[in-house]
């Protein structure tokens, strides 16, 4: 399990920092979503070239979990790091960030989810392109159609039983 971080002392300079793994294909796709969703709003970083800057962040924590780093040192790690770059986004999605901090088994739910992906990158990141595409600028919901297909099935397997 990842270790959340409240504050860092070394502070970003102009805009929030979002710290990933650059070696990470399941990584890379998504980070590039966000980059195009909040318009420049965030600087992405890998920790592969970034965490000797944040030199109270252990750099095993860095190759744990993802980390959004504010301009006032606060620090959101994992899922968190990722609902809490939604509020970046230039469309707004679902409130992510506050249901993480106000529902306690939704953070216990995400962060287990967010391990199990951790490691389990490279089948997830299979399954990303399945589901929504190979390319992140351009997403598809192929998981609708694997969704309707599944359930045409279990109905056309219970209607003949």
């Amino acid at each position: 399990m990842f270790t959340k971080f409240k504050k860092t002392a070394y502070l970003p300079s102009e805009k929030p920092v979002f710290v990933w793994d650059g070696e990470c294909g399941f990584c890379k796709y998504w980070v590039t979503y966000w980059e195009f969703n909040t318009e420049d709003k965030i600087e992405y970083k890998t920790f592969q070239n970034t965490a000797a800057q944040f030199k109270d962040i252990p750099l095993k924590e860095f190759k744990k979990a993802s980390r959004l780093i504010e301009t006032d040192g606060s620090i959101f790690s994992g899922p968190d790091s990722a609902y809490r770059s939604f509020t970046y986004f230039k469309k707004k999605p679902f409130p992510w960030h506050s249901w993480y901090k106000k529902y306690n088994l939704f953070a216990k739910l995400s962060d287990h989810g967010y391990n199990f992906i951790a490691k389990n990158r490279a089948f997830m990141f299979t399954v990303t392109k399945l589901f929504f595409g190979k390319n992140p600028l351009k997403i598809k919901p192929y998981w609708l159609i694997y969704l309707f297909f599944f359930l045409a099935i279990i109905y056309v397997f219970l209607k003949f039983l």
